[in-house]
């Protein structure tokens, strides 16, 4: 079992958070890697230190997440998010693929987008009694045994929806300038409306949310890595049509303008 410690896409100014928790993800075993993207773990210690609020952009997947008195099961979050990290703690997560959750509860997803479910309810097991087991575990890959156990004894048959919701989030991640869903209708052949449809079951947003995000979050990995002077190619990079567009929908999401998350990312200023 390989472990990444690389942040993935969506922490927002992860040079500051690197002194503050320590992120770690592995991959899931063949059998369940059409479901599952990642297991994760979140570990931190700032004993004597000033709590850390980490801020983060959200991503078209459900997350199973233990944690000590909140172990749920996560919708998609429309907006970004933060966790204040005080003390000393661990959180583990299993994150869904986009899409791959419903043949789990085989209702809508977008019923619990913003939301969450008990454990009980769609793994018929105590949430608490999860937490204690996992959290306690010994070491990581006895952590994601338990997890696979758990997911291997529902899981559900191959749904081909599953499989055409994949190619198409990932058509949607490998081109950037993809930002219209009659683009994806056409490449995938699917009428518009029979892909809202889709998306409302199976992922729980729009294909629209899913393109402006994956297109937000580039941005922010582009603002971050400081290779962005020129804001109006950067926006038509993106396939937007004008960079106040851009500059909108970024702080929007984001909370500030792309020239002040640059200038934060550069001075390495936290959210504590």
């Amino acid at each position: 079992m390989h472990s990444h410690a690389e942040i993935p896409r969506g922490i927002l100014n992860a040079s500051a958070a690197e002194n503050k928790f320590r992120l770690t993800w592995y991959p899931p075993s063949t059998e369940l890697s059409l479901v599952v993207e990642r297991y994760w773990i979140v570990e931190w210690d700032l004993t004597g230190q000033e709590p850390y609020r980490q801020e983060k952009l959200p991503h078209p997947c459900v997350n199973l997440v233990v944690e000590k008195g909140n172990t749920r099961i996560f919708g998609v979050e429309r907006e970004k998010t933060s966790y204040l990290l005080q003390g000393k703690g661990k959180v583990f997560g299993i994150k869904f693929k986009p899409g791959s959750f419903y043949p789990f509860v085989q209702t809508p997803v977008s019923t619990f987008t913003d939301g969450s479910l008990s454990i009980r309810e769609v793994f018929g097991v105590d949430g608490h009694l999860l937490e204690q087991e996992i959290l306690s575990s010994p070491d990581a890959k006895a952590m994601v045994q338990l997890a696979e156990n758990l997911i291997r004894r529902k899981l559900p048959g191959i749904d081909e929806n599953v499989r055409l919701i994949h190619q198409i989030v990932g058509r949607a991640i490998a081109d950037p300038e993809m930002m219209k869903v009659d683009d994806l209708s056409r490449e995938f052949a699917v009428h518009p409306r029979t892909l809202q449809r889709l998306f409302r079951q199976y992922v729980g947003v729009s294909p629209k949310w899913v393109l402006k995000r994956y297109r937000l979050h580039e941005a922010a990995n582009r603002v971050e890595s400081g290779e962005v002077p020129d804001w109006r190619k950067l926006a038509l990079d993106l396939g937007y049509y004008d960079q106040s567009h851009f500059i909108r929908d970024f702080k929007r999401m984001i909370g500030s303008s792309p020239q002040e998350y640059a200038s934060r990312c550069a001075g390495g200023a936290g959210y504590s």
